[in-house]
């Protein structure tokens, strides 16, 4: 299929996702991509943001999230010149779609912890003393609802994940630690499980000294748990603590870090879309196309 093809169904279906484009076209998501970017007469608007995603499979782990494919696919409108309007109106839909997938998300992690932990017994004597931050997708107001399948068990989920860090002071008891753990853990199947959610809590609990080890940033697993301490959002518990682990992400310079990995994530997308532009798919270099096509949008927290 040429660009000439492609224009007609833009012309005769009006202004299109990537994904819709796709379903019509019948054509790859690479070289439907490079026919749209290479063709002025299709008009090409995102509707989402662009952040950065540490990935092991990347040099120097940095890329930026979505990835292309996902981009395109998910948060681009396309359309023809004289759709411009149209082209608008539609952009606002998805952006509107997305923050409203954004906010049930985050509103669907607050509710489940506040149900879940609140009634337990444990809570009461260390609630000034733990906290849960809530990260990833749902914080960027860029969370989606592309179903997917669960990586440990397969079953289909509803889009992006909820990435939850559960922090507490050293002197917590490790008892009601593993209490608050088992009682996630059940709302975490539940979620997985149930036909009316099939959403996927991805969680982890920590002391505040593994923090402060993880924030030295030495390491990739300690570069993913910092990364998700500093976008992380204030979900539920000590607000106190929260701040406190805040100040530590500053005085350790994480900020700093996390903006040069950006700087090089940036770089690096620029130069893969500019060789996938100009290269037969057969033919590209491998660390281009892990910019397009990257596993699933996501890594484990630490």
């Amino acid at each position: 299929m040429e660009s000439r093809e492609i224009e007609q169904i833009l012309r005769e279906s009006g202004p299109l996702t990537g994904w819709q484009l796709l379903e019509k076209s019948g054509i790859e998501a690479l070289p439907l991509w490079q026919i749209c970017r290479q063709t002025p007469e299709i008009r090409m608007e995102c509707a989402g943001r662009r952040y950065l995603r540490l990935d092991r499979n990347v040099e120097g782990y940095a890329r930026l999230s979505p990835s292309i494919r996902r981009e395109f696919l998910t948060y681009t409108i396309l359309g023809l010149e004289n759709q411009g309007s149209r082209m608008q109106t539609r952009a606002e839909q998805l952006r509107s779609e997305i923050q409203q997938i954004s906010q049930a998300k985050l509103d669907l992690a607050r509710e489940a912890m506040v149900a879940t932990i609140q009634p337990l017994p444990e809570w009461d004597p260390i609630q000034e003393r733990v906290c849960f931050i809530i990260a990833g997708d749902v914080t960027y107001g860029m969370a989606h609802a592309v179903p997917r399948p669960e990586i440990s068990t397969g079953k289909m989920v509803r889009g992006s994940d909820l990435d939850i860090v559960v922090i507490a002071e050293d002197d917590v008891p490790k008892e009601s630690l593993k209490v608050l753990d088992e009682a996630i853990l059940r709302k975490k199947h539940y979620l997985l499980v149930h036909p009316n959610y099939q959403e996927e809590i991805d969680y982890l609990l920590k002391d505040i000294s593994k923090v402060h080890q993880q924030l030295a940033f030495d390491t990739f697993q300690h570069m993913i748990a910092s990364k998700i301490i500093h976008e992380g959002e204030h979900l539920f518990g000590s607000a106190s603590l929260f701040r406190k682990v805040k100040t530590m992400v500053e005085e350790m310079k994480v900020p700093e870090k996390i903006g040069a990995m950006e700087m090089q994530a940036i770089e690096s997308r620029k130069e893969a879309e500019n060789s996938l532009l100009q290269s037969d798919p057969s033919q590209m270099d491998p660390a281009f196309l892990n910019l397009f096509y990257t596993s699933e949008e996501g890594d484990e927290i630490y």
